[in-house]
C-alpha cells in the first residue's frame, strides 16, 4: 500500500530520465514525501500494452494528454504519473508509445477511487485525462521507446510480486500448520490426519518450488545478466507464484474452516485477507 505505486512508477524515470527529471523526483520520493504511480492499463485494454489508446499531441511547445487509465495502483495519493501514451499515431503498434512524468497539479487530471476485491490500501484508481498539457522535458527517454520501457520495467514488477506471493503463500501454510496442530477433530489433532498433511506437504512443495525461482533469478540479475533475456523466465515465474498462492489460500482456508470465512482477527484473518487478493496477483502485472 505504501509503496507499491513507487516501486513501478519511479524506475522509469530513474533508468531512462534525463538528470532533470531525476533532481526534480527522485529525493521527494525516495524520502517518502511524495508518491509515484505507474498508469498502463486502460479501460478496453490490459496486458496488450500495444493497444494503448491514451494520445499525447505535439501542439506548439508541449504535449496534450488524453485518455483514461484504469485499476492504477496508488493513484489516489500519488504526486506524479508515469504515463505511457501514444505520440505517433503513423508508426506501427508498439513504435508509437513513449513515456512521459505527470503531475497532479497539472489541469485536466481526474482522479476517482475504485472499489475493489483485495489490496484497499493501495487506492486503486480510475485516471482520467482531459487536454492535460506536459512541458517537453517531462518525456522519459526517447520518444517511441515506451513501450519498450514498459516491457523492461514489467521484468521488476513481477519480481516484487512474485516475492510478494511467496510470502503471503508461507504465511498460508504457517497459519494452516498452528491452527491444524491445536484444532481436536475425531478425537484427534487436526494435523494427524493424512488428508490434512497431504494438503500441507503439497502447499510447502510449491512454495519452495517458487521461492527457488525467485532465487535464480535475484543469482541472474546479480551476474548481470540483461533484462530481455530474463522476461520469459519472469513472466514464467510470476505465473507458478500466483497459481501458487491461489492454491496455498484455498487450501489453507480449507484447513482453517470457519476461521478463515471471518474477518477482523482470529486465526483464520490472515488467510481471508490473502484470499481477497488472489485474483488481483494474477491478473496485476500482466495477467496469467
Amino acid at each position: 500500500g505504501l509503496f507499491g505505486g513507487v516501486g513501478i512508477g519511479l524506475p522509469p524515470v530513474l533508468v531512462y530520465g534525463g538528470r532533470h527529471l531525476k533532481e526534480k523526483v527522485a529525493r521527494d520520493v525516495i524520502c517518502g514525501r511524495k508518491s509515484f504511480s505507474l498508469c498502463i492499463t486502460e479501460p478496453g485494454g490490459g496486458s496488450d500494452v500495444a493497444a494503448v489508446q491514451t494520445t499525447a499531441t505535439w501542439s506548439g511547445d508541449a504535449w496534450v494528454v488524453n485518455g483514461a487509465k484504469k485499476w492504477i495502483t496508488g493513484g489516489m495519493k500519488a504526486d506524479y504519473f508515469t504515463v505511457l501514451c501514444c505520440t505517433d499515431s503513423k508508426a506501427n503498434g508498439h513504435r508509437g508509445m513513449s513515456m512521459l512524468l505527470l503531475e497532479r497539479g497539472m489541469p485536466g487530471i481526474t482522479l476517482r477511487r475504485m472499489k475493489t476485491q483485495g489490496w484497499w490500501a493501495s487506492q486503486t484508481t480510475y485516471v482520467e485525462f482531459d487536454n492535460v498539457r506536459v512541458p517537453a522535458e517531462n518525456l522519459i527517454g526517447k520518444q517511441g521507446e515506451g513501450f519498450k520501457y514498459t516491457m523492461v520495467n514489467f521484468n521488476h514488477e513481477r519480481f516484487l510480486m512474485a516475492v510478494q506471493m511467496v510470502r503471503s503463500c508461507r504465511v498460508c501454510l504457517e497459519d494452516a500448520v498452528t491452527f491444524a496442530q491445536r484444532r481436536q477433530t475425531f478425537g484427534r489433532r487436526l494435523v494427524d490426519h493424512q488428508a490434512i498433511r497431504h494438503k500441507i506437504a503439497e502447499m510447502a512443495r510449491r512454495i519452495e518450488a517458487v521461492h527457488l525461482k525467485v532465487e535464480n533469478y535475484c543469482f541472474q540479475v546479480k551476474c548481470g545478466c540483461p533484462d530481455d533475456t530474463l522476461g520469459g523466465y519472469m513472466a514464467l515465474l510470476k505465473v507458478d507464484a500466483s497459481r501458487a498462492l491461489e492454491f496455498c489460500a484455498r487450501e489453507a482456508s480449507q484447513i482453517l474452516g470457519g476461521q478463515s470465512f471471518t474477518r477482523g482477527g482470529g486465526a483464520g484473518s490472515r488467510v481471508e485477507r490473502i484470499y481477497r487478493e488472489v485474483r488481483v496477483m494474477a491478473i496485476g502485472g500482466g495477467s496469467e
